[in-house]
């Protein structure tokens, strides 16, 4: 489900996710791509976890980094998964391209304590003046041509809090980025193009 494999050094918001997780803790990681996220938690949080990813090379490279991957679809529902079963649940760069997004979102508040959710921004500002000068939006967390993405729904941050608030998700925390991994914090959903939250019940 993942929609791109990327090397850990370019993914800050994998930066911020390692930071929420303490030594031990268990971890899934929903649409884990080649398993790099969840290597790296292994390496340096001891943490214990499973990944799901649909993509079959995905899957063999995720299995390569020696990750615990189920090959599956997410909006499928996690039902093979008890309820508090994880202290953490994952959704990096990935909840703009499933269908079903608010039956995927309590899924993940199912079956973990809490959940992590990273998505590009749509309100960030030069996406906006790409719309104003007539075109579908294309950067670094927007980098497909609208033709090729696997995007299906554009959001901002001020309507994900909405929703959030629409099913009773706290957000825990929020941390916006620029396109260069550096922290936003001043008119965020004009500035921030990736942004990552915290949420529990």
């Amino acid at each position: 489900m993942s929609t791109m494999i990327e090397r850990a050094d370019e993914r800050a918001d994998f930066d911020l996710i390692a930071s929420w997780i303490q030594a031990g803790e268990t971890v899934l990681d929903l649409g884990c791509g080649d398993g790099t996220l969840l290597k790296r938690l292994q390496a340096e949080r001891g943490a214990r976890g499973w990944g799901i990813e649909l993509e079959t090379a995905s899957v063999i490279a995720a299995i390569g980094n020696g990750i615990n991957v189920i090959q599956g679809n997410i909006e499928q529902g996690l039902a093979g998964f008890e309820d508090g079963a994880f202290d953490h649940v994952v959704l990096s760069r990935t909840l703009q391209t499933v269908r079903h997004t608010e039956a995927l979102l309590a899924e993940m508040m199912r079956v973990g304590r809490e959940a992590v959710v990273s998505f590009p921004n749509f309100a960030y500002w030069k996406n906006s003046m790409a719309v104003m000068a007539g075109r579908m939006p294309v950067s670094e967390d927007l980098p497909y041509e609208w033709y090729d993405t696997p995007n299906l729904r554009f959001f901002t941050l001020l309507d994900f809090e909405a929703l959030c608030a629409k099913m009773q998700l706290v957000i825990r925390e929020r941390r916006v980025l620029d396109e260069r991994g550096r922290p936003v914090v001043e008119e965020a959903n004009f500035l921030g193009s990736l942004a990552v939250y915290r949420l529990c019940r």
